[in-house]
């Protein structure tokens, strides 16, 4: 069973993605955002790997609909 996302009035897409980002399992720690800007979803913070940054544009995929990712993450050299 998979689960529907929509928007209400009360949240926007960018706070959306930014909870489907703060639940995923491999960002738990991490300090990532998500905004919309114009026809794109930009997503910015830090994660510790280029996975991370690639899973992190997979996993808002689904919601970005007809708008661009732009994704700004930043891969956090010499951490594990």
């Amino acid at each position: 069973m998979t689960s529907a996302l929509r928007l209400d009035p009360g949240h926007g897409l960018g706070e959306l993605v930014a909870g489907v980002l703060a639940s995923h399992p491999d960002f738990q720690a991490a300090e990532l955002s998500c905004e919309v800007v114009g026809r794109e979803l930009v997503i910015t913070g830090r994660v510790h790997s280029y996975y991370q940054k690639q899973i992190a544009q997979e996993a808002v995929r689904p919601l970005a609909g007809l708008r661009r990712i732009r994704n700004d993450l930043q891969v956090a050299r010499g951490q594990s």
